[in-house]
């Protein structure tokens, strides 16, 4: 019976330490939808079209759906974000089991140069290079296939910027 209640308590200690780093709401130091953002297309520097359009419809809906800030959709918002995108890259993973000069899987990987600023103050809150990636397998129309790939490409994009605007240490 001790040894029972021995572990009850270990078990209650652990799952409380477990959750100590653990935060309700917004980690940035304000309200939910306190402050707005506005997000304006990204240049596209790289010799890919339509990554542009792809990547800010993804930041639009990944902010969206996290809260912290309100979607300036109209007008100015509190912050403004401003980007290029700089690199596109796609390198092999993997060649065809029976012939080892034809590639059979791909990463493509996407970097942009992102800077969120007050408009306020001027102040820049966040001033870096982030990447996204994801995997693609080759088929017989790799172009078609490498475009139906852009959506998820720009999400991952995306989904890291959402990251650091969030939960970014201003």
């Amino acid at each position: 019976m001790r040894l029972t209640w021995t572990l009850f308590v270990v078990g209650i200690s652990l799952a409380l330490v477990g959750c100590a780093g653990y935060k309700l709401g917004p980690t940035a130091g304000f309200a939910a939808g306190s402050r707005s953002i506005q997000i304006n297309l990204f240049e596209n520097q790289t010799w890919e079209p339509r990554l542009s359009e792809a990547v800010g419809s993804s930041l639009r809906k990944l902010i969206q759906q996290d809260g912290t800030y309100r979607l300036a959709t109209h007008g100015e918002g509190d912050v403004v974000v401003t980007g290029a995108l700089t690199e596109y890259r796609r390198s092999v993973l993997s060649n065809q089991p029976r012939d080892v000069r034809t590639p059979r899987d791909f990463s493509i990987s996407l970097t942009a140069r992102v800077i969120a600023t007050e408009r306020s103050t001027g102040k820049v809150l966040l001033d870096r290079e982030v990447s996204g990636r994801t995997t693609v397998r080759s088929g017989p129309d790799f172009t078609s296939i490498q475009r139906q790939q852009l959506p998820l490409i720009a999400e991952d994009l995306a989904r890291n910027i959402t990251h650091l605007l969030v939960d970014g240490d201003w």
